[in-house]
């Protein structure tokens, strides 16, 4: 399955969550994310672009995959595996042991609406500042995907530049 988002700074969420209200978007949930971001012992993901992610958040934990970005699609767009796993604590045990690093955790506050096959989030990241995102998941249909995140952004009043990093490449950039 292949992830394809726009992600831009915004300095107020109001006006786009009142676009969201205005066109039904439906409400799914407000979340506080706690991510812990891991290296790997036998290469750089750094290097390699890819992403290994514990995240916390609701008292569910979900461990994420995420390979290296795609360049060719002037969005962030990449390769992405979740599953969820009864403990963290023991996830993060079982990393350290194996080698993995701790790298860094971001937190933040997450607003997310489902709206025309796309999922859009409102987000307010510590130390980093407001962003919303906007998600498509692509089977085969690439095209179909960035047409319909092209036409919320425009529909949403989103005019910032799209920002191709991860939160985490944000977060390190700042240190």
């Amino acid at each position: 399955m292949l992830e394809i988002e726009l992600k831009a700074r915004v300095n107020d969420l109001g006006p786009i969550r009142a676009e969201l209200f205005k066109r039904n978007a439906r409400f799914l949930h407000r979340t506080h994310e706690h991510d812990i971001y891991y290296n790997a012992p036998h290469r750089d993901f750094a290097m390699t672009d890819e992403a290994l992610r514990v995240r916390y958040t609701g008292g569910n934990t979900v461990v994420t995959y995420k390979g290296a970005k795609l360049k060719d699609l002037g969005l962030k767009a990449r390769e992405e595996f979740n599953t969820s796993v009864e403990s963290g604590e023991v996830v993060e045990q079982i990393l350290s042991r194996l080698g993995f690093t701790k790298t860094a955790a971001v937190d933040k506050w997450r607003e997310t609406y489902s709206l025309s096959d796309a999922t859009i989030s409102l987000d307010e990241v510590e130390g980093l500042g407001t962003f919303v995102e906007i998600e498509v998941i692509a089977e085969n249909d690439k095209k179909q995907a960035l047409a319909t995140i092209d036409r919320l952004k425009k529909e949403l009043g989103i005019t910032g530049e799209a920002i191709l990093s991860s939160y985490l490449e944000l977060a390190l950039s700042k240190a």
